[in-house]
Formats: C-alpha cells, structure tokens, sequence
C-alpha cells in the first residue's frame, strides 16, 4: 500500500465528505478516465436518477481500480461533473459516493456543475487519480 496523508489544514474548514490536500508515495499513478452511469453491455443504468447513476458510477470506478491493481483506498484525487448542479444534489451524491470510501479517509475532491456530459441520459461522472505500489 502507498503512503498517503490526508491532511487537514489549519485555516480551511472541516469537512468529512472530502480532504483539502492528500499527499501520496507509491510506485505506481493510475489515472482513471471519466466513468458514467452504464453497465458492462453499455445500457444506462439509473436513468433520471442521480443516487442510482452515482452508485454505478463509483462501481464502474471500482472496476477500473481493480484492473489495475487498486481498491478505493488508493484514489487520491476524484472530479466529479454533474448536469445541471443544484446545491439540494451535493448529500444525494455524497450519500452514494462515501458509501466506498466508508472507513477511510476521503480522496480529495472538486465538484463541477456542467451543462451537459457526451450522452443526454448521463447525469453524474467522475474521474479519479490514484497511486499504488
């Protein structure tokens, strides 16, 4: 396992859904492309639903991590898009993402609100950056 230090720095808030600096020290950056709400066979899945498109969002990232050697533990950094972002979204997403980050520290996080993604059925992606031995 890498070295990582999630880092709370004095002078910027508190907030357990995420980490202000992570540093990290492994053998290894896995850089994970963007990954949206759909299954194996390419079919949208959650379709108007943010919770559910997230959940299999963050699974289809769970794939990506193991295919390179990697569990949720490694992500140091996530990007997260969302269409159309109201700030009422933020706990529904945070619900369904901390759900894979549960006993550990949280990655360092950016949320963007976009106008649109590649496909109209997509509402939520997320990218992620990790490192591993």
């Amino acid at each position: 396992m890498p070295k990582l230090d999630h880092l709370r720095p004095s002078g910027l808030h508190h907030n357990p859904a995420y980490s202000h600096v992570v540093t990290a020290s492994g053998a290894r950056t896995i850089y994970i492309s963007g990954q949206v709400s759909v299954d194996e066979e390419g079919r949208i899945v959650g379709e108007g639903d943010i919770a559910a498109q997230t959940t299999q969002v963050m699974q289809n990232l769970g794939h990506a991590l193991k295919a390179a050697g990697a569990t949720y533990a490694n992500i140091v950094k996530i990007t997260t898009f969302v269409v159309g972002y109201k700030p009422e979204l933020r706990p529904i997403i945070g619900k369904a993402r901390s759900a894979f980050f549960e006993g550990m520290e949280p990655p360092a996080s950016t949320l963007v609100g976009v106008s649109a993604l590649a496909a109209p059925e997509w509402l939520i992606e997320i990218e992620a950056i990790a490192v591993a031995d």
